[in-house]
């Protein structure tokens, strides 16, 4: 009974030694197209846009517009919801 009991002690101390798994840290997203440049403008309305300029290939996307699915990591998305009021920008 002696062995039995020493032999799951050891076992156990065995057991609390392994070592935990690490989270990677959280990646943040490539900005290509320099959207952090332009977070000021989330919550902005729409209408502040037409006296800016943007990169070539910037897309203005409305809440029923469609867009293309490609994924272009220099391209400056800015996108607004039904109160005409600037959401997201981001690099897509």
């Amino acid at each position: 009974m002696r062995p039995l009991l020493l032999g799951l002690t050891a076992i156990a101390a065995l057991a609390a030694c392994e070592p935990m798994p690490v989270e990677p840290l959280p990646v943040e997203p490539p900005d290509d197209c320099r959207a952090s440049a332009y977070q000021g403008l989330v919550g902005q309305p729409i209408t502040v846009l037409t006296a800016m300029t943007f990169p070539i290939g910037t897309r203005q996307i409305g809440p029923d517009d469609a867009v293309t699915s490609d994924y272009r990591p220099d391209r400056l998305n800015i996108e607004y919801g039904r109160t005409a009021r600037i959401e997201k920008v981001s690099c897509y």
